[in-house]
């Protein structure tokens, strides 16, 4: 079976924004909602199901993180239930603002979501 791809925060969002994958978040429900990439899926690491999964025909599946460990695990789930090819985002959600990267963040004063490292 083959090895987990590890995709550049630049390429998952060039995948992303030319529809070419569906980005699965495997966070926590909380971690989500606090900050995410517009777009991704979410399907905690704790309640994942490989069977639930969409299909890879049209598109290819890519997971993230935080940091890139949740979702190396998850890939090794998605291997091991037989589903290939797999890819995850290396480093994570971290890698991603760190690029900066747009995302949705939370306005710590309201509570409002808010567009972060919008071009």
């Amino acid at each position: 079976m083959s090895e987990t791809e590890n995709w550049s925060p630049a390429k998952v969002k060039e995948a992303l924004d030319s529809r070419e994958i569906v980005l699965i978040d495997v966070r926590t429900p909380q971690e989500y909602l606090m900050e995410h990439i517009e777009g991704a899926l979410l399907m905690p690491m704790a309640f994942f199901r490989a069977d639930a999964l969409p299909t890879q025909d049209g598109k290819r599946i890519v997971l993230h993180c935080g940091s890139g460990m949740r979702s190396g695990k998850v890939a090794e789930l998605m291997r091991g239930a037989g589903i290939s090819p797999v890819a995850h985002m290396e480093g994570g959600m971290g890698a991603w603002k760190e690029a900066k990267l747009p995302y949705t963040g939370t306005d710590m004063s309201s509570g409002a979501p808010v567009a972060m490292n919008k071009r």
